[in-house]
């Protein structure tokens, strides 16, 4: 009797393997695409049902915490000086924002705003700042500007300047991708691959079967660019992946080329060779903040970050010699690209 009993045991693993194998080859793959955080999102899944409405419903969250240009954002009343209580997604985001500011040394700063603010609309008009307002914004720019205090059992913020503003942006289309992606698993999807923005998270397979291939945008020097040649090919699954980049934003003024990215300690465009950062990790936020940080650090600067996050996997591009571009990537990247 014991022996039959572990023959139908065996057969009904079987046939329920068989099952499941057949209802994941039959299940189609959903794609909804749509703007968000002034952007393009485009995700797929594998799913019997369509979860459009439930993904853009919590992208609305994420707005309504982090976008400077939703007037009733939770940023944008900190960045008026309104007292406002701080939610637990406010809270994950800034505290995360806060362990790459010290694990990149500064690099990673919220409050670096009002420097994008001057050097972008410098952009614009072609009248940059001076070193004397560079200096004057530096005053109120840091991350020992901000903090978040408790207030009975309530979380507030407490900016030391009513000037200092905060900007998420090198975050929250990361954190949006991780948020979708959490709704996704909650609803039991294995295969899917979620970008916001260029921001990445994948899991499972795709349609082909295969592991994910996310390629990485060679950098050309044109801003009206959309459709950019690849640069290689990563083969990405069950990890996020994100890209930060200089190439398409940029400007010339008597022959020096002024790149978007702010440091946000010396207030001025950083001034190294690196093109592009793509950052593979765990979560799509943390890979977002890093490569917003390895583009202020250059090189050597990212170098000695990866010495105390081995679990960080950086492919740079840079620009060599004769202006050529050439490529490094870390130790833990091996194996991982693809053709």
């Amino acid at each position: 009797m014991k022996r039959f009993f572990q023959i139908l045991f065996l057969v009904v693993l079987v046939v329920g393997t068989i099952l499941i194998i057949k209802q994941q080859q039959t299940m189609p793959y959903q794609h909804d695409t749509g703007e968000v955080f002034g952007t393009f999102y485009n995700i797929t899944y594998q799913s019997d049902k369509n979860l459009k409405s439930e993904i853009e419903a919590v992208l609305k969250t994420v707005d309504d915490e982090f976008s400077m240009y939703n007037r009733n954002s939770t940023v944008s009343k900190i960045n008026r000086g309104e007292k406002t209580v701080l939610g637990e997604m406010f809270m994950e985001v800034y505290e995360l924002a806060q362990t790459v500011n010290k694990e990149s040394n500064g690099a990673f700063d919220i409050t670096v705003a009002p420097l994008v603010n001057a050097w972008g609309f410098g952009f614009k008009t072609k009248q940059m700042p001076t070193g004397h307002q560079v200096d004057s914004i530096l005053a109120f720019v840091g991350n020992d500007k901000f903090r978040v205090v408790n207030e009975g059992k309530a979380f507030v913020p407490k900016k030391t300047d009513p000037r200092t503003m905060l900007d998420f942006s090198a975050i929250a289309k990361g954190y949006g991708s991780d948020v979708v992606a959490r709704l996704l698993r909650s609803n039991d999807v294995k295969n899917f691959m979620v970008e916001i923005g260029g921001e990445i998270v994948t899991s499972g397979n795709s349609e082909k079967r295969l592991p994910w291939k996310i390629g990485v945008t060679k950098p050309v020097e044109d801003s009206l660019s959309i459709d950019g040649e690849l640069q290689t090919v990563l083969n990405l699954t069950d990890k996020a992946m994100a890209t930060s980049g200089n190439y398409r934003k940029f400007y010339y003024k008597d022959g020096k080329k002024y790149a978007h990215t702010i440091n946000p300690k010396t207030g001025k465009p950083v001034q190294h060779n690196i093109l592009s950062a793509t950052v593979i990790t765990k979560d799509c936020a943390t890979a977002d903040a890093y490569a917003t940080a390895f583009m202020v650090l250059g090189m050597e600067g990212t170098k000695r970050v990866l010495e105390k996050h081995p679990d960080l996997m950086v492919y740079l591009i840079y620009a060599g010699e004769g202006g050529k571009n050439e490529v490094w990537f870390s130790p833990s990247l091996e194996g991982k690209i693809g053709n």
